[in-house]
């Protein structure tokens, strides 16, 4: 299983609008994102920072469903 990387929010919120994630609003440096055609799963939110922890990126991993290989991908 490959490691998740450290990755900044700009590069996350990127990587889960090619998933149809859209930006719904923010708040302070929390930035939402919702999927509109896919309502049963959860919004996110992404804290614009630096670098996003990994227990974090795991938690958003898990719930868009993605695995860490698929989600490399999204990212290049």
């Amino acid at each position: 299983m490959p490691k998740l990387p450290l990755i900044s929010a700009k590069e996350a919120i990127k990587a889960f609008e090619k998933l149809n994630y859209q930006i719904i609003r923010q708040r302070g440096s929390h930035i939402r994102m919702r999927n509109p055609n896919d309502q049963t799963k959860p919004p996110l939110t992404i804290p614009n920072h630096k670098t996003l922890g990994k227990g974090l990126l795991r938690k958003l991993l898990r719930d868009t469903e993605l695995t860490t290989e698929e989600f490399l991908k999204l990212l290049k």
